[in-house]
C-alpha cells in the first residue's frame, strides 16, 4: 500500500506501508489512539477511516521526526492519499467475497483497478491478518 502526504506548500512524502510490518509499539499505539483492535484499524484504513488514516500518518511520520504529537498531525483530506496496488486489490476482493454484504466495498476497490500501482514484488492483503 503507498501512502502519499502531499501538504501544502512542503515537499510531498510517500511512504510504503504493509500493516504486517509495523512493530508491537506502533500497533499498540494505533489501538490505543483509535479505541480499535489491529485488524480492525487495518480495515479503517481501507475504508477510509478519517481517525485511522491520521493514526497511521503519525506513525509514519514519527519514524521520521521522533517528537511530532498526535496533535500535531492535522491534513486537509486532499493532502493524504491511501492506494492500493493492484495485486492488493485483487486480494482485498477475494477475501470480501468469502462474506455476504460486501457489494459497496467490490465495487468501489474494482472502480480503482485501473488506476492502481503495480505490485513491486510478491502482493499481500493491505489489512492485518
Amino acid at each position: 500500500m503507498k501512502i502519499t502526504y502531499t501538504p501544502e506548500g512542503a515537499e510531498e512524502q510517500v511512504f510504503e506501508y504493509n500493516p504486517n510490518k509495523l512493530m508491537s509499539a506502533e500497533r499498540e499505539a494505533l489501538e490505543k489512539r483509535t479505541g480499535q483492535s489491529f485488524q480492525a484499524f487495518s480495515l479503517g484504513v481501507v475504508r477510509g477511516n478519517a481517525l485511522c488514516r491520521r493514526a497511521l500518518l503519525h506513525v509514519l511520520l514519527k519514524r521520521q521526526h521522533p517528537t511530532i504529537a498526535f496533535d500535531d498531525v492535522d491534513f486537509c483530506w486532499d493532502e493524504l492519499t491511501v492506494e492500493m496496488t493492484k495485486g492488493e486489490i485483487t486480494l482485498m476482493v477475494e477475501r470480501l467475497r468469502e462474506k455476504p454484504g460486501n457489494d459497496d466495498m467490490i465495487e468501489v476497490m474494482l472502480s480503482e483497478y485501473d488506476n492502481a500501482p503495480d505490485d513491486e514484488g510478491k502482493a499481500r492483503l493491505p489489512i492485518a491478518v
